[in-house]
């Protein structure tokens, strides 16, 4: 046993005991024969740093890890990083740029291993950072999307799915960015509501008789117009269903249409079609029979009028910013008398009407996104999300919380075609070749995209071929890999005649959310390996902020059935966010993120973990109290203390798995109490419900444990009157008592590894560490009802005694005399009385007596009229005189004063939540905090009320 120090120093336990870990590999040891239990982390962006979710979903993680690992089961958790495409090439442009040069000073290649370098110089910091929370990762077997084996996986899938026709090449609406270049997700889109405005428009008929008027937002798109849609039932436009209105400033002929999606109520009821450049419209469009290659374009990808496809735009117009188009367009709109003016309440006339509109912005661009109409590939995801919906519903895959689920199959059964091209550089390249007619060559190298092309064009040519590839190694060192067909021609430097066959890869990378789908297959081998003979899949569960259930889980789910045939994970956990302490969401816009690295510096790595488990509670958000955490901190420093407590009276490490033999009721109790945390704990795992679990070692180890139990057996092992510190009793309430602290080390692990480690290590002589010891046995054979009862019994006394004596102000010291009524106690009580008066003396300050018929009967009977204090457990009903203890008078005018206070704020506020306009108008927070205070003043009223009836 090493004597531990008075003080507990998180920061110097914690990197001693990560470091030893690791280098000894307990993170994934050697368990031939296990059951297998696996578990795959959301690899985050190798660009980022730990955030609050971070720490609240590896958190989580860890803990179900840690269980597993203690539970004997071979437990793999997966540790990786995301290339994250698009803030990794902009982290290594801004780079370039700080150093006064630009992407395209270089090559693709050149770049892209600029990009490696940055990552092997500086893109680990989350992993490190990983590390300081304790997440018990295999990092021996650290996995990277854009590492050999990986990709490897992500051609094999893209190639498969195209030969299936699940993968194409599509001419649809995107989110695209201007200001990189590129379409990017919904996920990385955000809603701002920005200060706007509406212009009202009129469309001349096209016969000349009178106009149509539409509204919009966004009055430079009207350039691109192929459509003006009313709804069927309006009867106001009945009769011009089928004319053509002829637009302003382009002078284009466009058709007036029927569509649901002009509602009657809004507006005028007729809305402008611009298929080309909203999403709306672009389904208006294709229900209207207009294909994706015949709708309009104005825009290049900078977000610059660019010259439609029928050439109306007029030049001034052309190479503008959209913006500074807006401004001409409505100028030309209202000089020529087709802009509606907006009158306000004052009667005053202006251009347009103020409006607050939902913007979309790129999170990391921060420019206004554009739908743009573009070629890209797409997945057929309505296809692979058959198999993932009936994998939910057969229950195959649970989701916790099962509300989720409704939204799940939502989002599913209504799901589009998924974007999966993205315009980068840094990412994992299009397997796809293009010939000279643009026709599409889908393989996993170029020697098989050669091969596929060369025969295509032979068969179609009827003659020998030869395939080059253009902008690549190959084709510079003029090296034909096999070859093509086509009118001479020259590409680069070297010569091509018609017998050779140019083709170029597609410049496109894969979407980040294409490849990190295959996380739970790629990452343990395959396809190089069967990994489900392995043991290694499915996953046991995933745990997931609920804001990537669609972007990731859903899509892990397609392609895990798809190519595994079963499901990715058993159970999926979806947690919920960390907000402000008011309930805000957190962004650096309002200042109120919290770095959880801080709150490590400050309360430790344990005490943040303890905090994110004992406020998740089955995916509802949490807020921010960073004295929940200050608390448990105290909470390890008083595991700390009881451990010290423990050494300094010779209580040590156990050394038997099974709870030692007992005879006292206090190591009874305590034994039985142990094996129904055990169990409660086991059961809250299961069930994944995190805040039950965390509440329940909690309440064991603070009250149980610290509070009663150490405090109960302190004469038994320090001695005290008749007791001696040594002997059958003691001797057995230490063995007991190391028994439960190791109990409680091994429960608490999962929760907060460090200090359990330090614990254990310093308890006595151990032949492995915490990390791989063997999680506690519930067996319900320690149960012990009839100690449970006594104890249980006791501790409801004294905590009686002691509330009773604080409510009557006596004094902490003085010892007063109990009287019981002789006859009124059954023999079991006596019993108890007898076999634990020297605990309730110890711990209430009182000491029982039994009150008889004797001479002093009518002294103490005076007495106790006069003023005392009434106490109750069951099957026992005592009294303390306290004249000449406490000011009697006094007392009685303090608690009725208090009294008639409390009462007076419990009646007042049962009148603000009996009043229905308080309840419907106030804020929720505001009603809900007004419930609990009326709550809080009932209680202490009734508290107050008791403790004046006690003082009789």
């Amino acid at each position: 046993m090493t004597e531990l120090p008075k003080t507990f120093d998180p920061a110097e336990i914690e990197s001693r005991w990560y470091g030893h870990w690791e280098t000894k590999g307990l993170f994934a040891p050697e368990r031939p024969g296990a059951d297998p239990w696996t578990l795959v982390n959301p690899p985050p962006n190798v660009t980022g740093s730990l955030h609050i979710g971070h720490a609240l979903d590896n958190t989580l993680q860890d803990i179900l890890v840690r269980h597993a690992r203690l539970k004997g089961k071979d437990a793999r958790w997966v540790v990786g990083t995301d290339h994250a495409g698009i803030a990794t090439q902009m982290v290594v442009e801004r780079q370039l740029n700080a150093a006064g040069s630009k992407r395209t000073d270089f090559t693709r290649e050149e770049f892209v291993a600029k990009v490696w370098e940055w990552k092997e110089e500086s893109g680990g910091e989350i992993t490190q950072q990983l590390r300081r929370l304790g997440c018990s990762m295999d990092w021996a077997n650290e996995r990277f999307t854009m590492d050999e084996g990986f990709s490897k996986a992500v051609l094999k899938v893209f190639v498969e799915l195209h030969k299936q026709g699940l993968i194409y090449r599509d001419k649809r609406l995107v989110n695209w960015d201007p200001g990189l270049g590129t379409a990017i997700s919904d996920l990385e889109v955000e809603t701002r509501e920005i200060k706007g405005n509406f212009w009202h428009l009129r469309y001349p008929l096209e016969d000349g008789s009178g106009f149509i008027q539409v509204a919009t937002t966004r009055p430079e798109t009207m350039l691109a117009d192929m459509a003006v849609a009313v709804n069927a039932s309006d009867e106001r436009y009945a009769a011009l269903v089928g004319k053509k209105v002829r637009l302003p400033i382009t002078g284009r002929l466009i058709p007036i249409l029927t569509d649901d999606h002009a509602d009657p109520e809004l507006g005028s009821g007729a809305v402008k079609i611009t298929p080309g450049h909203d999403f709306n419209d672009f389904e208006v469009g294709r229900r209207a029979g207009i294909e994706a290659r015949d709708m309009l374009n104005m825009l290049d990808a900078k977000a610059q009028i660019t010259q439609t496809s029928d050439g109306l735009i007029p030049a001034e117009l052309l190479g503008l910013d959209r913006f500074e188009a807006r401004k001409l367009v409505v100028q030309r709109l209202k000089d020529e008398g087709f802009l509606v003016p907006h009158v306000d309440k004052d009667g005053e006339a202006h251009d347009s009407e103020p409006r607050t509109i939902q913007t979309p912005y790129g999170d990391r661009s921060g420019v206004v996104i554009e739908p743009w109409l573009t070629d890209q590939w797409y997945v057929d995801a309505a296809t692979l999300a058959k198999p993932a919906i009936e994998a939910v519903r057969s229950g195959a895959t649970r989701i916790v919380p099962k509300s989720w689920e409704k939204t799940y199959f939502n989002w599913m059964e209504n799901i589009q075609p998924w974007c999966v091209s993205r315009q980068l550089w840094w990412g994992h390249r299009i397997p796809a070749w293009f010939g000279p007619d643009d026709l599409p060559f889908v393989a996993e190298d170029e020697e098989q995209a050669g091969r596929l092309a060369l025969a295509h064009y032979e068969q179609e040519s009827g003659r020998k071929l030869k395939v080059v590839f253009q902008n690549s190694e190959n084709f510079r060192a003029g090296n034909e890999i096999v070859g093509w067909i086509g009118t001479a021609q020259n590409v680069g430097s070297n010569p091509v005649d018609a017998d050779t066959v140019v083709l170029r890869q597609d410049p496109d990378v894969l979407d980040t959310w294409f490849s990190s789908a295959l996380w739970p297959f790629a990452t343990m081998g395959w396809p190089d390996e069967d990994v489900k003979a392995l043991g290694r899949y499915p996953n046991d569960v995933l745990i997931s902020g609920f804001d990537i259930l669609f972007f990731w889980d859903a899509r892990m789910m397609m392609q895990g059935l798809h190519f595994m045939k079963e499901v990715p994970f058993k159970t999926l956990y979806l947690h919920g966010l960390v907000r402000a302490a008011d309930g805000q969401k957190m962004s650096k816009s309002k200042g109120n993120v919290v770095n959880p690295l801080g709150l490590i510096d400050q309360y430790g790595a344990d005490a943040l973990r303890f905090f994110m488990a004992a406020m998740e509670s089955q995916g509802r958000d949490i807020k921010m109290d960073e004295r929940r955490i200050e608390g448990y901190r105290n909470f390890a420093t008083k595991l700390w203390n009881a451990a010290r407590f423990a050494q300094s009276n010779g209580i040590g490490a156990s050394t038997t798995l099974e709870p030692p033999a007992a005879e006292l009721a206090v190591n009874r109790w305590i034994i039985a109490e142990t094996v129904a945390t055990v169990q409660a704990l086991d059961l809250a795992l299961a069930d994944l419900r995190f805040d039950e679990a965390a509440n329940t070692i909690y309440q064991f180890t603070w009250s149980r444990f610290c509070d009663w139990y150490l405090e109960l057996i302190k004469p038994v092992i320090q001695g005290e009157g008749s007791v001696p510190a040594t002997g059958a009793g003691a001797d057995e309430t230490r063995a007991v008592a190391g028994w439960v602290l190791d109990q409680i080390l091994v429960m608490l692990h999962p929760f907060m590894p460090f200090i359990t480690e330090e614990l254990w290590s310093k308890m006595g002589t151990r032949d492995h560490e915490i990390i791989v010891a063997k999680w506690p046995m519930a067996d319900a054979r320690a149960l012990d009802p009839a100690a449970a009862q006594e104890i249980d019994w006791l501790i409801r006394l004294v905590s009686e005694i002691r509330a009773a004596r604080t409510e009557l102000n006596v004094p902490p010291g003085t010892l007063l005399i109990l009287y019981v009524e002789d006859d009124s106690v059954s023999v079991e009580v006596r019993g108890r009385l007898f076999r634990n008066s020297a605990a309730i003396e110890r711990l209430a300050k009182v000491k029982p007596t039994y009150l008889t018929n004797s001479v002093e009967e009518a002294v103490i009977r005076a007495d106790l009229a006069a003023g005392s204090m009434s106490v109750s457990a069951e099957g026992l009903t005592a009294y303390a005189p306290l004249s000449g203890v406490v000011d009697l008078e006094a007392e009685r005018a303090r608690l009725t004063k208090a009294i008639a206070a409390a009462e007076k704020e419990r009646d007042g506020l049962a009148g603000r939540l009996n009043n229905p306009s308080f309840v419907e108008r106030a804020k929720p927070e505001a009603v809900e905090k007004a419930r609990a205070d009326h709550a809080e003043k009932a209680a202490e009223a009734e508290r107050l009320s008791a403790a004046l009836t006690r003082l009789g």
